[in-house]
């Protein structure tokens, strides 16, 4: 099981889902290698661009993030999405604990319209996660 406890994880994920703030994602890391302990490593304003170099290759890591996209020209919608990376030099001991600790971690960072696997960063990049927030969105008037 993964230990969630630390009071900043709630404090940075109400900051993200916040309208009055500009906090649009956070990323959650295990203390250290031999640790199930997840802390709040950082949080940013720059989207998934942002997010993408805060990743780390030999990680297994957990992210919040905030998208917003237009929908057409009068609009803009705000999505949330959680992130599950494993980088590509990610232990394997480490990597046999993320289904559970994904289910653990989804217990505290609980609304998402959808979950990115990542194994590289180009999984992150915006416009191909925007397309599968409109799919997940229900209602589209632009044919996709």
């Amino acid at each position: 099981m993964a230990d969630l406890s630390d009071p900043q994880i709630d404090e940075a994920y109400q900051d993200v889902r916040s309208d009055k703030s500009d906090t649009n994602w956070l990323l959650l890391d295990y203390e250290s290698d031999r640790s199930d302990k997840l802390r709040v490593t950082q949080t940013g304003t720059g989207g998934l661009a942002e997010l993408r170099d805060a990743l780390g290759d030999s990680k297994a890591s957990y992210a919040y993030v905030r998208v917003t996209f237009s929908n057409d020209k009068e609009s803009q919608r705000e999505k949330f999405i959680l992130v599950v990376w494993i980088g590509p030099g990610c232990k394997v001991m480490r990597k046999a604990k993320i289904s559970v600790h994904a289910a653990d971690v989804k217990q505290v960072l609980r609304v998402y319209s959808i979950e990115v696997p990542a194994r590289e960063k180009d999984d992150l990049k915006e416009d191909p996660i925007v397309v599968k927030l409109r799919k997940a969105g229900g209602a589209s008037y632009d044919g996709v």
